[in-house]
């Protein structure tokens, strides 16, 4: 375990070059590292009232965090990779997003070209965000939904007819071809940061924000590819199963 008190006294700025996710954390606490980057790790823990193992502790955490792989996620029922996809949708919405916002719209570098792709990020970021937030509801509201009526149907919670006309409109199948049609969501951040490329001399808080860009962006290619790969084809599957069930029972009375 790190000792908290080895680092007390390092600078911000040092204790985040060596782990970008310390920015991540210090955010979870409230704490914004571009605005404290010379201060030490104690005078920020002392003005926010925190014990710095706390952080230290919480750094630990996030670090021993282990996503489930794709082998483990295709072998659970449906619903259980839908409950996964959920909590994901809630880190983006709750975590991811709020801390990259922070950092686009606090980080203040009058160099160039740093002050420029700021200032254009400031622009371009909010409006992903807006399209990003408008997709997932949509997903939710959506595909969630249908999948929870399939199950509803299954459980004989609707008349046959009622359950026949339901399952006949908006078949997942639809919903499939236009989720893998979806733009490129973060393109345009992409092609404004040079695919996050900056030179080594780079000031630690803009290393941070692309980092923090492109571990987002791997997030959400990761994330469609289990959309796409794995739930997709589960309620699909299941929703062919569910309305050959009904048809049978329409048929047996």
């Amino acid at each position: 375990m790190i000792n908290s008190k080895n680092i007390e006294k390092n600078q911000i700025k040092d204790i985040v070059s060596e782990n970008y996710v310390f920015a991540a954390v210090l955010h979870y606490f409230g704490i914004s590292f571009f605005q404290y980057e010379l201060n030490s790790l104690k005078e920020v823990c002392d003005k926010f009232r925190i014990n710095p193992q706390q952080l230290v502790d919480e750094l630990e955490t996030w670090a021993q965090h282990k996503e489930p792989d794709r082998e483990e996620l295709y072998l659970h029922p449906i619903e259980v990779l839908v409950a996964y996809l959920k909590r994901k949708h809630y880190y983006f919405v709750r975590q991811e997003l709020p801390f990259l916002s922070n950092m686009v719209a606090g980080i203040e570098i009058n160099e160039q070209p740093y002050k420029n792709v700021l200032c254009d990020l400031r622009i371009m970021f909010p409006l992903f965000v807006e399209d990003f937030i408008h997709h997932i509801h949509e997903e939710e509201n959506r595909l969630f939904n249908r999948i929870k009526l399939l199950h509803e149907i299954e459980d004989d919670e609707f008349e046959l007819k009622e359950s026949l006309k339901i399952l006949e409109k908006s078949p997942i199948a639809s919903m499939s071809e236009a989720h893998e049609a979806h733009d490129d969501e973060m393109e345009g951040i992409r092609k404004l940061t040079k695919n996050y490329f900056l030179p080594g001399d780079a000031p630690v808080s803009m290393r941070v924000l692309y980092n923090e860009l492109q571990n987002f962006e791997k997030e959400l290619i990761i994330h469609a590819q289990i959309e796409d790969e794995l739930l997709f084809p589960k309620a699909v599957e299941l929703e062919k199963e569910v309305l050959r069930k009904i048809r049978k029972k329409i048929q047996n009375n």
